[in-house]
């Protein structure tokens, strides 16, 4: 029994044991276990910890960098302007994208340093005003607007921490100096500052759907008006020139040329005078054109007929005034008679017998009284006297004691010649858009004998030197004296003009030039009046351009008169 005993012990602690080494395997593989959910617990929480702390990162680091790129993309030069075009499609003015520098002035390590080595690419860089951008706290500071690629990659070489470039719409203009007037320029915010950039402003501009603007000039056109513009400028010496082409049947503007000029990349000071507009913001005494509307309104009303004799023997005084002619003819003279010579006297007699209503009548009905209607912010406004007096009647007759705008005058001009219509001068193509409507200002049939007026001066008057072969031209000198600080006119100050239209006996286009103080050379035997200086202008203006706008030259026609009848009866009782 005891022998049994002892077996059932043994086999009990075999038992025992096998259980204990059970018991340790099974302790160890849960201590294990557990150890491993520990691990997996802390990762996890390590996670969800580094996801807040992202979480909050992009709940407030990114709103600032939000508010970063909402501040680089305010700018108004985001926006595609539109075009402005010539009357054939040809670019005035576009948009190029170009880079802008820009810093995160917190990221620039050194800012004298960076401020330093940006200056050693960007020369014209205020150096004083980088350094103070750099050093602030600001997130984003523009350093330079509109960079050159050059200047792109020269900035982008040097490393410097903190800096970037965002891409801006720059604008463009193909055609430079040449149409600077007309078109206008826009400031670093792309806002229209002059011209038809500033006229049509908010429709280039619109942020949904811009505009383009197709103007009413002619590049070809307005290439043949400023070179001999310019060339007739530097050869006379004059303080500045201006000139205009037009479409006397539809008011358009095939060119505009104000000199000095502007470059519209670079337009510097606004208040500097070649930003002032000659032709259409500049007022003057037109001088002897202002004879035509005198002729003109006395043949419409009746008063006199081309058959009229005036004594133009005596100057004509009146209080402390003296009216005279420059070249006296010193015998009486017919109407044709005193438009071809520019009799003074003689338009001052027309005048008087015509009566001052009439005349101030006729005067409003061709636009000489108000500003000139024009899609161009720079327009002037005609100077006139307070008080209508007959003295003003009798200078006004002839362009004196009256200012007006180069623009005011062609107007008139062409309404006196395309069949007596006053047509609303356009910068805008008429192409595809309604006109406003003309109305009428004198007959047709006066408006045929004011063209064979015009012709005359040309081919027989002081408008000799703007005949062109093959054209028959016809037109009206000026000259009138400046009227001085002291309020007494300076003879050596003049304002010398022509105002011509081609062809004569059926106008298509009025050619205007004008020389603000001109001074006589050897050539012009020390003349600087306009048939001197102006005419010659228009002579090549209308050779350059008539083939461009299909009007060609025929064979001896710029030494016919328009009519044979009125060539041989304007002398008329005068002779």
């Amino acid at each position: 029994m005891s022998d049994m005993a002892d077996m059932d012990d043994m086999t009990e602690g075999r038992r025992a044991g096998a259980r204990i080494r059970r018991d340790g395997v099974q302790k160890r593989s849960l201590d294990k276990a557990r150890s491993r959910v520990m691990l997996a617990g802390l990762l996890f929480a390590f996670c969800f910890l580094a996801l807040g702390v992202r979480i909050v990162q992009l709940g407030v680091i990114g709103e600032e960098e939000e508010n970063i790129a909402r501040t680089i993309s305010t700018p108004q030069v985001d926006v595609a302007r539109g075009n402005i075009t010539d009357r054939n499609g040809v670019l005035l003015a576009t948009n190029l994208d170009v880079a802008s520098l820009y810093a995160d002035a917190i990221k620039v390590p050194d800012p004298v340093e960076a401020t330093r080595r940006l200056k050693s690419v960007l020369p014209d860089l205020n150096e004083a005003d980088t350094l103070r951008r750099l050093q602030s706290s600001a997130r984003f500071v523009w350093i330079k607007r509109r960079l050159s690629p050059r200047q792109q990659w020269q900035v982008n070489a040097l490393g410097i921490p903190g800096l970037s470039f965002k891409e801006e719409s720059n604008r463009f203009y193909p055609q430079g100096h040449l149409v600077s007037h007309a078109v206008g320029y826009v400031d670093i915010d792309n806002v229209g500052q002059g011209g038809l950039e500033r006229q049509f402003d908010t429709a280039l501009n619109d942020p949904v759907s811009p505009a383009s603007v197709r103007s009413s000039i002619d590049v070809r056109v307005q290439h043949a008006l400023y070179s001999e513009l310019s060339a007739s400028m530097a050869k006379f010496s004059s303080k500045g020139a201006a000139g205009l082409v037009m479409d006397v049947n539809t008011g358009e503007v095939l060119a505009l040329v104000s000199l000095p000029d502007f470059d519209p990349h670079h337009p510097g000071d606004p208040t500097r005078a070649n930003h002032f507009n000659y032709v259409t913001q500049g007022v003057y005494e037109m001088g002897s054109p202002f004879k035509a509307f005198t002729i003109a309104a006395a043949l419409e009303d009746g008063t006199v007929s081309l058959k009229s004799v005036y004594d133009t023997t005596k100057p004509i005084r009146v209080g402390r005034f003296t009216i005279h002619d420059y070249h006296p003819e010193d015998r009486p003279l017919t109407v044709p008679e005193i438009f071809l010579h520019s009799s003074n006297i003689g338009s001052a007699k027309i005048a008087v017998d015509l009566g001052s209503d009439n005349q101030l009548d006729f005067f409003r009905e061709v636009g000489l009284l108000e500003p000139a209607t024009i899609e161009l912010p720079e327009v002037g406004t005609p100077m006139t006297p307070p008080v209508w007096r007959e003295v003003n009647t009798m200078t006004a007759a002839y362009g004196h004691g009256i200012a007006v705008s180069p623009l005011q005058l062609s107007v008139g001009i062409a309404a006196l010649v395309n069949g007596g219509l006053m047509k609303q001068p356009t910068i805008i193509s008429a192409e595809g858009r309604r006109l406003a409507e003309p109305h009428r200002v004198i007959s047709a049939r006066v408006s045929n004998e004011m063209r064979d007026l015009m012709r005359l001066v040309v081919t027989d008057g002081t408008g000799g030197n703007a005949s062109a072969a093959g054209y028959r031209v016809g037109g009206k000198t000026g000259t009138a004296e400046k009227l001085g600080a002291n309020g007494t006119y300076a003879r050596k100050s003049l304002i010398s003009s022509f105002v011509g239209m081609f062809p004569a006996d059926n106008p298509k286009y009025l050619v205007f030039a004008m020389l603000d103080e001109p001074h006589g050379i050897k050539e012009t035997f020390g003349y600087a009046t306009g048939g001197w200086t102006a005419a010659p202008v228009v002579s090549k203006v209308v050779s350059r351009i008539g083939p461009i706008l299909g009007v060609y030259p025929k064979g001896g026609e710029h030494l016919a008169p328009s009519s044979p009848a009125l060539m041989a009866s304007y002398v008329g009782d005068g002779r």
